[in-house]
């Protein structure tokens, strides 16, 4: 299963990895707006939004990439260890 984690910490990236790869997940993380993110997004199975870390810009990006890929979305307001566990529990 592919994840794309868009917002979070930057100094959380390697442990989301890490965390994505204990449940058997490829998982690329994005955690500033880069200027092709609609090309590096590719097309994954699920799109994980930490909504209070990402600009409104970034979301909408996201979004609209997950939607054309029809990939599942899922948001979550904390971007924290526990609940990228929470998520991947429920669909990896």
């Amino acid at each position: 299963m592919s994840v794309v984690i868009i917002g979070g910490h930057e100094r959380m990236e390697t442990q989301y990895k890490d965390i994505c790869k204990r449940y058997k997940c490829k998982a690329k993380v994005f955690t500033k707006m880069k200027t092709d993110l609609k090309n590096k997004i590719g097309s994954p199975d699920l799109v994980i939004l930490f909504t209070s870390t990402v600009s409104h810009k970034m979301v909408h990006c996201a979004v609209a990439e997950a939607e054309r890929s029809q990939a599942v979305i899922e948001r979550s307001h904390s971007s924290s260890a526990s609940a990228l566990i929470g998520i991947l529990e429920q669909y990896a």
